[in-house]
């Protein structure tokens, strides 16, 4: 008998031992099993706070499309760390996202299960009854001239009436998609908690200029109950032009020449000679390297010229004026839809230098910018221009606040 109970005490204590402290995340299984192992160790109000913080991580914490693949980032992210690490992590992550949650606050999310358990529980506030989804758009901020900075997009549940469903103390899963032209442009997560869910204040700044068309974008909104996925999509949004993220100008080294390597000569190895050229045609090699040819015309007057192209629709002329990557084709710097095509009218207001170089040069320039829909939108512009065989092209393009 007494031996039969050491034998039990002994397993007992090895099953102890066995179980972790920390996360392993060596694959799925052993992710679980060690999460579990966690979980089983704490107080019951600690392991509901837990799988939230788990949750939180999951969902903001990691950039990854899919369960799988969300799940397996969030191995990466917590792997080696223990409980009080996992939910400073967490803390962190909510306070970045602007998420009303905290490690320390009682239990606000509903029945979390980052391994994908969607059932409904006995008393599960994630499992709101709603009939349809609902989106409001609404132009928020100012940037000086009367324009909006972001729009304030909020989703709502609603039952069978078209009215909001109330609720409180969910974890709805809502998520943001913006696109333009059919390409998505930017994707943001939040927390429904209740029936007054802030929504998200997408920014103007976020978007990159080059990939909107037509200063329009569409949105899709989807928000993720037990039961259900509800899915709502807005289309032909207006944006700002002028806030829209422009790359920002290149600004080329004067200071940097390049220089062929010194050739040593083995019959005086304190001494270097220039490199020696195998083509047979080749002048001598001149002994002071050449400085760049500085370009004859004012780097306004290359602005100026170009912007009075883009107004007389000679977009050939203009184009010829450029070396911008971003800018891409001629046929798509001069799309009549989403390219300088559009334009059908240009009022400079003011051009000055901000900065010049035998490489590089600055201008600034503002004006009004008429398309052919009859819309006007005063702009303030950097250009960035460079030196190219003496002549300035404009190689860079960025629309100020």
């Amino acid at each position: 008998m007494k031996k039969f109970s050491f034998l039990l005490i002994f397993s007992l204590l090895l099953f102890t031992a066995c179980k972790k402290d920390h996360v392993d995340a060596t694959n799925t299984k052993t992710l679980q099993s060690s999460i579990n192992d966690m979980t089983a160790s704490l107080p019951t109000i600690k392991q509901i706070k837990f799988n939230e913080a788990l949750y939180i991580l999951k969902t903001f914490g990691v950039e990854a499309d899919g369960d799988v693949a969300e799940l397996k980032a969030l191995g990466q992210l917590i792997d080696g760390k223990k409980v009080p690490e996992i939910m400073t992590m967490a803390d962190q992550v909510a306070q970045k996202n602007g998420i009303e949650w905290a490690s320390t606050a009682p239990p606000s999310l509903g029945e979390m299960n980052i391994f994908g358990d969607d059932k409904a529980k006995e008393s599960d506030p994630n499992d709101v009854k709603a009939n349809s989804l609902s989106i409001t758009a609404n132009p928020s901020g100012d940037d000086g001239t009367g324009l909006p900075t972001s729009l304030q997009i909020v989703p709502r549940l609603l039952d069978n009436a078209g009215k909001p469903v109330a609720f409180t103390g969910a974890g709805l899963e809502a998520t943001l998609e913006v696109f333009s032209n059919g390409e998505k442009l930017a994707t943001a997560k939040n927390l429904m908690q209740d029936n007054n869910f802030k929504g998200f204040n997408l920014k103007f700044s976020s978007l990159p200029a080059a990939k909107v068309v037509d200063n329009k974008i569409d949105i899709t909104v989807s928000v993720k109950t037990t039961g259900k996925t509800f899915k709502m999509t807005k289309i032909g949004l207006d944006v700002n032009p002028s806030l829209l993220k422009v790359p920002a100008p290149v600004v080329v080294d004067s200071t940097a020449v390049n220089q062929e390597p010194a050739v040593m000569d083995p019959n005086n190895p304190g001494a270097t000679v220039p490199p020696v050229s195998t083509d047979p045609n080749a002048a001598a090699p001149a002994t002071v390297p050449a400085a760049p040819k500085q370009p004859a015309a004012d780097p306004k007057t290359v602005v100026s010229g170009f912007l009075n192209n883009v107004s007389g629709q000679n977009l050939k002329a203009a184009y010829n004026a450029s070396s911008n990557p971003s800018w891409g084709s001629y046929e798509s710097f001069a799309n009549p839809t989403s390219g300088f095509g559009s334009v059908k009218n240009v009022s400079v207001k003011n051009i000055t230098s901000n900065l010049a170089n035998a490489n590089a040069a600055s201008v600034n320039a503002t004006y009004d910018v008429t398309d052919k829909n009859g819309k006007t939108t005063a702009l303030k512009v950097t250009f960035g221009l460079k030196n190219v065989n003496g002549d300035w092209k404009i190689s860079s393009y960025k629309i100020n606040p």
